[in-house]
């Protein structure tokens, strides 16, 4: 059976469901019978829920702010 700490530092590959068959059954079977990382793991569900509904930001303006950097370097190289 993981330990707690070997639960957690698996958590995020439990959560995408990227451990194989056998560390998925041994997460599962962790979870049975721990209250805590049932805790852990719904609060790492909520995070991720939480996440996923913010809304994107707008990437339109990355041009103009990339622009102004690359022109106050040139600024400062040519004094």
């Amino acid at each position: 059976m993981l330990s707690c700490k070997d639960l957690v530092a698996r958590s995020s590959d439990y959560l995408d469901g990227q451990l194989t068959l056998g560390e998925n059954l041994l997460a599962r079977q962790h979870l049975l019978f721990c209250k805590n990382c049932r805790r852990f793991i719904k609060q790492m569900r909520l995070a991720q829920a939480t996440i996923k509904a913010l809304p994107e930001a707008p990437v339109d303006d990355v041009d103009e702010i990339v622009q102004r950097l690359t022109d106050a370097r040139r600024e400062q190289k040519s004094r």
